[in-house]
């Protein structure tokens, strides 16, 4: 029988200058309560991977994170803001300091590559060779630039999802959100996705928070990292190179934190839900 009490195992002091946390954050729809009180906090720099079933809460909190959607009680703060208190003026700048990684891109099918990239900063009135400067800056980091002029439908899916990412870098935020950056994609695919990542972690600090099913990425960002010398990912296993990282795992469970810790311990966990996402 699957243990029904959380087991949480925090392995590390929370930071007091956390850049995301969620306290006791609830919220439901009319089919029902689907947070039921979630706590997890992302310090300065750190990489938190949100791990749980179908329906366990991912994408919600990533959009209570980046202030699309406002829950029903409880704080979420981000960047020192509780997001409940901002107006929707407030949230509309808030915005502009998260980069949002969807699902499926969800680029803009009229516009071009370098138009899609461009977007935010057109919307901010940004001079125009700061944009044309930026936007390359970008899709340079994604390996894309020479896609620019084209539009979205010429590219594959995991090069939309590259493009994503660079939309989610162009403002440089400090903090990016990632929903299941490698669905859908074949495994070369998102082996290149995972690289890109990695290395936007390693080479600038960016604070991450990410939703996968897949556990082979959530323990590939513990487990390697890029190497800025070398331009290339190289394998670091075990816990000094989570800790370094500052790697770390929350899995939810019925729209709570069931677990949060440290990749080694989840790995040498016996418990029965915890185990499920080992097989």
């Amino acid at each position: 029988m699957t243990n029904a009490t959380p087991i949480i195992t925090i392995t590390s002091n929370p930071s007091p200058d956390a850049l995301v946390s969620f306290d006791n954050v609830r919220l439901g729809f009319d089919e029902g309560e689907i947070l039921r009180g979630l706590n997890f906090r992302v310090a300065a720099g750190e990489t938190k991977v949100l791990i749980g079933e179908t329906g366990a809460g991912k994408t919600l909190a990533l959009k209570l994170a980046a202030g699309l959607l406002c829950a029903d009680s409880g704080t979420v703060r981000v960047l020192g803001q509780d997001l409940s208190k901002l107006t929707e003026q407030e949230l509309y700048a808030f915005r502009r300091k998260i980069g949002f990684v969807f699902q499926e891109g969800a680029l803009f099918d009229s516009l071009t590559v370098g138009e899609n990239v461009a977007y935010r900063l057109r919307e901010d009135q940004v001079d125009g060779d700061e944009v044309e400067t930026r936007v390359r800056e970008a899709l340079r980091f994604v390996e894309l630039e020479e896609t620019i002029e084209k539009m979205p439908a010429e590219l594959s899916g995991g090069m939309r999802r590259r493009v994503a990412i660079a939309r989610a870098l162009v403002d440089r935020p400090t903090v990016v959100l990632y929903d299941s950056p490698t669905a859908g994609l074949d495994p070369i695919t998102s082996q290149t996705i995972m690289t890109m990542i990695l290395r936007l972690r390693d080479s600038q600090g960016v604070t991450s928070l990410l939703a996968t099913h897949r556990l082979q990425d959530a323990f590939g960002l513990a487990n390697y990292r890029f190497d800025t010398a070398a331009n290339r990912v190289v394998h670091d296993a075990g816990a000094a190179s989570a800790i370094a990282h500052d790697t770390r795992f929350v899995v939810l469970r019925h729209g709570e934190t069931y677990f949060e810790g440290e990749p080694e311990a989840l790995a040498e966990s016996s418990d029965d839900y915890l185990k499920q996402f080992l097989v």
